[in-house]
C-alpha cells in the first residue's frame, strides 16, 4: 500500500484534480441542502461529463459531490425542519428545535464538525482496513438484515416524546404505508387500488418532505417569525464554540455510520437513526432530547457522514455497492474500464489511494466552508415568514416532482403533510411513522428471505452469532426507554 502513497499523493496534487474536488464538494452541499435533490442524482448526472477527464479527476469530482451532500442535508434540515436528504431526517429532531431558541448557528457547528469527523473516521477505516472489513460485511444475511431492521425500528421507543402507545401506533402506521405496493417475495400488488404510481410502493422522499415541510409550513403560518429575536450578529455566531462533551457521541456516531455503511441496502439514514437512539439512551439528559440537544444532531451527522467511507468498502474491494450513491460511483468506475476488486489496489493503486485521500480533502473543504457560512445561514431564520413559507412551498413541490418528474409525488407530498400536522397535533410522532416508512421494506424482504432459507422455521433468527449480539444490543436499548416511560407513568399516577 505504502509504495502507492506518494504517485498518489502527486497526481493528486495536480490543480486539475484538486478544482475537481473543490467544485464537487460546493456542488454536493448545494444540492443536498435542496429538498429532493439527492447526492445519488448529482453522482448519476455527472457520470457521463466524467467520461473526458482522467480516472482520478472524474472519481474526485463525484466523491466530492457525495461528501458535500451527505453534510448540506443538514443545512435546510437543522433551518428549516426540511431535510435535505432522507439521512438528514434525524438531524431535523434536536437542529430546529435548537434553531427555534436562537442556536441554528450552534447547530450547524455541531452538524459541520460532526460530519467532518464522521467522514475522517469512514475515510481511515477505508484505507486502512478496507479488505477485513469487506469480508466481515458479507457475514451479513437476510436474518441479519432482519434484526438490524428492529434494531432501527426500536429507535421509536426513543423518537416518542408523549404517550407510549401513540408512538407505537406511529411507527405501526408507518410499517402498514410501507407495505403498499408489491410484494418483495410473491410479486403480488398489495392496497394499490389499481394506481400505477403506487406499484413500486410509496416514494419515500415526496412522503418525507410533505410530513417535515408541509406540517412545518402550517405550523409556521400562526408566527411571525421562526426566531422571534436573533440579537447575534454574524461575528458572535462565528466565536460561538462547539459545545463541550460531544467527543464521545461523534466517535460512536461515526463508527456505526462507518459499520451501517457497508453493509449493502442499509444505507445512511438507517445508520443516522441508530445512533440517534445510540446516544440518547447512552445520555445521562436523556430526557433533553428532542427539545434542541446538540449531542443529537452530532449523532445523527457523525453517523450519516460516516457511511460514506464506509459505503465505499465494499464497492472497491467486493463490487458491492454499500448504497445508491455507491451504486452511481460504481457506473464512473465502470465508464472509466476499472473493475472494482483487487486490481483496484495493486495494479490502478495510485489511481485507488488518490482517490480515497481526495475524501479527505473534500471533508477539510466542506468543514471550512461550513465553518465559515454557517452564521449567514443562519440569519435565514430572521427572515420574515410571509417570505419564508412561499420559499419552502416553493423547494418542497419542486423537490418532490423533480424526483420522478410525476406530479403524483407532489401530490402526495401534500396530503403527507397535512396528514402529519394532524398527527402531531394530535400527540403521534411522525418521526416515528417516517422509520417504519424506511425500515418496513428491508425487515420484511429479510424476513421474507430468511424463512425460506430455513424451511418456514422462526428459530434462524436466534441460531446465528451476528443475530444474537444484534438482538441483545436492541434488548440493552430498549430497556431504559422503556423504564424511563413507566417510572414517568407512576409518578403521574402518585
Amino acid at each position: 500500500m505504502t509504495e502507492f502513497f506518494l504517485p498518489a499523493l502527486s497526481e493528486l496534487m495536480n490543480p486539475g484534480v484538486l478544482f475537481a474536488i473543490f467544485s464537487g464538494t460546493v456542488v454536493g452541499i448545494i444540492v443536498g441542502a435542496m429538498p429532493g435533490l439527492t447526492a445519488t442524482m448529482a453522482v448519476a448526472l455527472l457520470i457521463p461529463v466524467t467520461f473526458g477527464m482522467n480516472p482520478l479527476m472524474g472519481l474526485a469530482l463525484m466523491g466530492g459531490v457525495y461528501s458535500g451532500g451527505m453534510y448540506g442535508g443538514a443545512i435546510s434540515s437543522i433551518l428549516l425542519s426540511t431535510p435535505g436528504t432522507p439521512a438528514a431526517a434525524a438531524t431535523a429532531f434536536d437542529g430546529y428545535p435548537m434553531t427555534k431558541q436562537g442556536k441554528g448557528g450552534t447547530a450547524l457547528t455541531v452538524a459541520t464538525w460532526a460530519s467532518f469527523w464522521g467522514g475522517i473516521i469512514s475515510t481511515v477505516a477505508l484505507l486502512l482496513m478496507a479488505p477485513a472489513l469487506a469480508r466481515f460485511s458479507l457475514r451479513f444475511g437476510p436474518p441479519e438484515y432482519f434484526v438490524l431492521a428492529i434494531m432501527g425500528l426500536s429507535s421509536i421507543v426513543t423518537l416518542t416524546k408523549g404517550s407510549m402507545v401513540k408512538g407505537l401506533t406511529s411507527g405501526f402506521l408507518g410499517l402498514v404505508l410501507a407495505t403498499i405496493g408489491m410484494d418483495p417475495i410473491s410479486g403480488y400488488m398489495r392496497f394499490t387500488f389499481r394506481v400505477v404510481d403506487l406499484y413500486d410502493g410509496i416514494p419515500f422522499m415526496p412522503a418525507l418532505i410533505g410530513l417535515f415541510s408541509v406540517s412545518q409550513i402550517l405550523d409556521l403560518t400562526a408566527e411571525t417569525h421562526i426566531v422571534d429575536d436573533l440579537n447575534d450578529t454574524i461575528a458572535s455566531i462565528k466565536r460561538s464554540r462547539l459545545p463541550k462533551g460531544l467527543g464521545p457521541t461523534i466517535t460512536k456516531g461515526s463508527i456505526i455510520g462507518t459499520i451501517v455503511g457497508m453493509l449493502p441496502g442499509a444505507g445512511a439514514t438507517i445508520s443516522a437513526f441508530i445512533s440517534y437512539n445510540f446516544a440518547k439512551q447512552s445520555a445521562r439528559d436523556s430526557d433533553t432530547f428532542g427539545k434542541g440537544n446538540p449531542k443529537g444532531v452530532a449523532a445523527s451527522e457523525s453517523a450519516n457522514n460516516g457511511c460514506v467511507g464506509g459505503s465505499l468498502i465494499p464497492l472497491l474491494t467486493l463490487g458491492i455497492p454499500g448504497n445508491s450513491v455507491a451504486a452511481a460511483l460504481m457506473g464512473g468506475l465502470l465508464i472509466q474500464g476499472l473493475i472494482p476488486g483487487p486490481e483496484l489496489f495493486s495494479k490502478y493503486g495510485a489511481m485507488t489511494y488518490g482517490f480515497i485521500l481526495s475524501l479527505f480533502i473534500a471533508n477539510v473543504i466542506f468543514l471550512v466552508l461550513g465553518l465559515y457560512l454557517a452564521p449567514y445561514f443562519a440569519k435565514v431564520t430572521s427572515t420574515p415568514n410571509a417570505l419564508l413559507i412561499p420559499g419552502i412551498a416553493i423547494l418542497s413541490v419542486i423537490g418532490s416532482y423533480a424526483i420522478n418528474n410525476n406530479m403524483f409525488d407532489v401530490w402526495l407530498m401534500i396530503g403527507f403533510g397535512v396528514a402529519g400536522y394532524f398527527l402531531e397535533k394530535g400527540g403521534f410522532s411522525t418521526g416515528a411513522l417516517v422509520l417504519g416508512l424506511i425500515l418496513g421494506p428491508i425487515a420484511e424482504l429479510g424476513f421474507g428471505q430468511s424463512l425460506i432459507m430455513a424451511g418456514g422455521s422462526p428459530m434462524i433468527f436466534f441460531e446465528r452469532p451476528l443475530c444474537m449480539l444484534l438482538w441483545a444490543i436492541t434488548i440493552l436499548l430498549m430497556i431504559p426507554a422503556f423504564s424511563g416511560h413507566f417510572k414517568k407513568s407512576r409518578n403521574k399516577v402518585d
